[in-house]
């Protein structure tokens, strides 16, 4: 399933993962390829990235929203500016 995690100013990640999970604001989910579709609220915490090659990647956020439709995955964070 392909992932687009985007700030407001930059894409900060695009690609193909087999997992995603994502810091909910009812709990932490994991995201799976054919997910049913779902739009949800983050809030601050670790976005986890696991791809096809097996490679692990976190991404902190301050909070967000996720959309999951036909195993594309948006997520629209805040993060902390340095």
């Amino acid at each position: 399933m392909h992932v687009e995690i985007v700030s407001s100013s930059s894409t900060i990640y695009s690609g193909e993962v087999r997992q995603v999970r994502v810091p909910g604001t009812k709990g932490s989910f994991a995201v799976l390829f054919n997910h049913a579709p779902i739009i949800s609220s983050l809030e601050k915490g670790k976005i986890k990235i696991t791809e096809v090659g097996g490679q692990t990647l976190y991404f902190e956020i301050e909070g967000g929203i996720i959309r999951v439709k036909d195993n594309v995955v948006s997520i629209m964070v805040e993060i902390k500016e340095i």
